[in-house]
């Protein structure tokens, strides 16, 4: 497995393109299978979960075609309508096939999706949504197997918020009968790109980015084109780069009205945060000032910029309360933290963390995509060299990370296995 070697403690200035976002690339990857045709979407990152789903739509007979930042999708020949365990247990995402296949086809099978690192994250949600549809759903062999001559408009609540929930059943309400209502839908940009997408293929769709979501079904839809939003966790992630060292980061390419709460946070460490032509500058202090969160679905802080936002408060002045609300499982990075000297206990859910004045370099280990992150962060504001093992978490979600860090004057090398 691949290590990521990094020399800390410097200030970093200089500027990075955000790449487009992963989450959001993967549903309307996912959206091609709606209907047949050639399909063009740009602003796709490279990054390894995009081809495993590349290589899921060529299993089903798709031809899956990726350049630099560009995918053409021809879903003419879909024959095979199963997303087998193989490759589903590589990446969570690949249940968004589920609701498109069975809309076009009336029938999919999938594999259990499973749990993972950071918590369960059960698809009961979609099924329940599936079946609302007329959708008949059996479970067997650790496979989901649905069938439906043709999915129905419904009105379906989600108990709580999902957003791969909401996208999946969006997509399968497109080509439904009728009127589908989505209630306590997800809000994620991701979400209301997934949207325009489907709008653009012909869906009629209105209140996406809002908590109620209304569908109503047409019977075909056209081939898409579609360019994708840029990352808004990459974003975030380089802010925190900024404010751990001193730094001066421009971040071109990005929509800072996707981490608005984010965003408030990070000026209250002290950050100067302020927006350019093409995205925003962030200018760290000499020490970040000791500020509380608590994750929340969107709008509020994300979720997936709790480990980095705990690892810019390891080094501020005072004690901080992270709370976790949305993921069981998700301060794993709290011990490789710690192996770097930040002083953080937790019990449960919460975090407290009594930031010192030094980090230090050590041998850690990532456990997950945003604790690998956190942990490139820590490093980044540490004094020494870090060694950041098992990176290949880290590539499934930023794109050609040591690039972008070396334009930012970091130390940085890779070693492979």
């Amino acid at each position: 497995m691949d290590k990521l070697i990094i020399k800390g403690g410097k200030r970093l200035k200089g500027e990075v393109e955000i790449s487009g976002a992963k989450n959001a690339a993967l549903p309307v990857i996912a959206s091609t299978l709606l209907v047949q045709g050639e399909h063009e979407i740009t602003r796709v990152p490279d990054l390894r979960d995009i081809k495993t789903m590349g290589r899921l739509l060529e299993n089903m007979g798709a031809e899956f075609h990726y350049e630099p930042h560009k995918a053409v999708i021809a879903t003419n020949k879909i024959r095979n309508l199963e997303a087998p365990y193989e490759l589903v247990k590589e990446m969570r995402a690949s249940v968004l096939v589920l609701g498109p296949m069975l809309a076009r086809f009336g029938r999919a099978k999938v594999s259990l999706p499973g749990g993972c690192a950071i918590g369960a994250r059960p698809i009961n949600l979609h099924l329940m949504g599936l079946e609302r549809m007329g959708a008949k759903i059996e479970l067997e062999s650790g496979y989901v197997i649905a069938s439906a001559k043709r999915l129905k408009g419904a009105v379906i609540y989600f108990d709580t918020v999902t957003v791969t929930g909401t996208e999946n059943l969006m997509m399968a309400a497109s080509l439904a009968k009728g009127v589908t209502v989505l209630e306590n839908a997800a809000r994620e940009p991701e979400v209301i790109d997934l949207a325009n997408a489907l709008t653009a293929m012909g869906a009629k769709i209105n209140g996406a980015g809002e908590s109620i979501i209304e569908i109503e079904g047409v019977d075909e839809l056209r081939p898409l084109t579609h360019k994708v939003i840029p990352d808004r966790i990459e974003t975030g992630t380089f802010m925190a780069i900024a404010g751990i060292t001193a730094g001066d980061v421009t971040i071109r390419g990005c929509m800072p009205e996707h981490i608005k709460a984010f965003l408030i946070k990070l000026k209250a460490a002290g950050l100067k945060v302020e927006e350019t032509a093409d995205g925003v500058r962030a200018v760290g202090p000499a020490r970040p000032n000791a500020v509380d969160i608590e994750t929340a679905p969107y709008p509020g802080f994300p979720t997936d910029m709790q480990a980095q936002f705990m690892a810019l408060m390891s080094k501020a002045q005072g004690t901080s309360i992270i709370t976790e609300t949305i993921f069981e499982n998700r301060f794993m990075h709290v011990a490789e933290l710690r192996r770097m000297g930040a002083g953080i206990s937790f019990k449960g859910s919460t975090a407290t963390v009594r930031g010192v004045r030094k980090l230090k370099g050590a041998n850690v280990m990532a456990t997950d995509l945003r604790a690998s992150a956190s942990l490139v962060v820590a490093a980044l504001g540490a004094e020494g060299e870090t060694t950041i093992h098992r990176v290949y978490h880290l590539d499934r979600g930023y794109e050609k990370i040591e690039e972008k860090l070396t334009m930012l004057g970091v130390d940085v090398r890779r070693e492979k296995r």
